[in-house]
């Protein structure tokens, strides 16, 4: 007796990332494509509401319908495969799309529709030659399921994570209050030396002709040269410092830095109006100690020098950090529950058949999700880690 073409169906899936339509070639460079130099259409309506769900969505001419539940065949035995149709209506085709994809779209519903009757023909074949009877397609068949039931318990760990009690969220918030403080400060970033002259070709030659003993010199000097305008750099630094605490302001002492490291910059950028504690690096936390108005010290990294001004400090409410508190509990219950399953076994392998190595990496992590066409892979349910709220500090261009 010939599988049901459902079954046929959730093994094609396995597939399904080959059917995936490719992504279009990009233009040549100053030839504009030709779906941007269509006239815009409006989208056809969507009908498929309207339609019983009694009624046939797809219709396969040739290929004679599957045995009943009961056993009894749907059609006479010995039709003419050119007078079978098999015939699936609305509401086996939405149950069979929304168990491959909860959330599936119509447009994947179109490309389902399209590889459906294929599928059902091919196994109708195979079938027909006793492919399902053979030691392989048993084999395949057990691989096939460990899969469809690794990919359905990931789903549902995603599922529990994601089932986060209000309770715990604003517990979390409380806990963690520091986490959502937004500070709004001003930087000055002072370079650790001046920008080096640019040397003529002249020079450069000259440089090239000179001899060893010449060269070493000339090292020497330039490096006492660049000593000399890291200091000169350094006391710079804290010279804006004390004048920024006296309260100039900060865009004016930056062009002063700038210009002293031989850097042209019109309108340099000095405020961060929206910084979170994790959006500075560590030894430039100490700006978020100040109190609103004061002035940092100068602090010192490989970068350069810099000076803070606190402005101002608020809170992020709760309605407005739920987003974020929601996914980190999220990736961490995702991760426990990930790693409570992995750790549930203990695998132990022949080294002297598989040689050395097998499972170094670690505990597997289940198969990778199945993708649908349209979408990248990663598995429904998996929550993003959100951005940090502002970069480490680094020197500016």
């Amino acid at each position: 007796m010939r599988k049901s073409w459902l079954m046929c169906v959730l093994l094609g899936t396995l597939a399904w990332g080959q059917a995936a339509p490719s992504a279009p070639a990009p233009a040549a460079p100053g030839r504009v494509p030709a779906s941007a130099m269509a006239s815009p259409q409006a989208a056809a309506p969507d009908t498929a509401a309207s339609v019983p769900e009694d009624a046939a969505v797809i219709t396969i001419v040739g290929v004679c319908p599957e045995q009943s539940a009961n056993g009894k065949a749907t059609q006479a035995a010995g039709t003419p495969a050119a007078d079978c149709k098999t015939v699936i209506t609305k509401a086996q085709f939405e149950t069979l799309a929304n168990n491959l994809a909860p959330n599936i779209t119509p447009q994947q519903k179109k490309q389902l529709a399209g590889l459906l009757p294929k599928w059902i023909a091919m196994s109708d074949q195979a079938t027909k030659k006793g492919l399902d009877k053979t030691p392989q397609f048993e084999d395949k068949v057990k691989i096939a399921k460990m899969q469809i039931l690794s990919q359905m318990v990931q789903q549902d760990i995603s599922k529990e994570a994601a089932d986060i009690p209000q309770e715990e969220i604003e517990k979390y918030y409380k806990e963690h209050a520091d986490t959502f403080e937004q500070f709004n400060v001003n930087r000055m970033f002072v370079p650790r030396t001046k920008q080096p002259p640019v040397e003529t070709k002249e020079v450069e030659q000259k440089d090239k002709n000179l001899s060893e003993e010449a060269k070493k010199a000339k090292e020497a000097e330039d490096k006492a040269n660049s000593d000399k305008a890291e200091q000169a750099m350094t006391k710079l630094a804290e010279s804006l410092r004390a004048r920024a605490a006296a309260g100039e302001d900060f865009v004016k002492l930056q062009k002063e830095a700038f210009e002293a490291a031989g850097m042209n910059i019109e309108s340099p950028t000095v405020n961060l109006p929206s910084v979170r504690r994790g959006g500075l690096s560590t030894g430039h936390a100490a700006v978020f100690d100040l109190k609103p108005g004061e002035v940092s010290q100068v602090i010192n990294d490989a970068g350069g020098h810099y000076i803070y001004k606190l402005n101002s400090n608020t809170e992020i409410p709760l309605d407005q950090a739920e987003r974020e508190i929601r996914g980190k509990l999220q990736n961490d219950r995702t991760r426990e529950l990930n790693d409570k399953m992995n750790n549930s076994f203990k695998v132990e392998t022949n080294d002297a058949y598989f040689g050395p190595g097998v499972g170094a990496a670690g505990p597997p992590r289940g198969p990778r999700p199945m993708p649908m066409p349209g979408r990248p892979a990663g598995g429904p349910g998996q929550a993003q880690t959100p951005p940090p709220a502002q970069p480490p500090a680094a020197q500016p261009n």
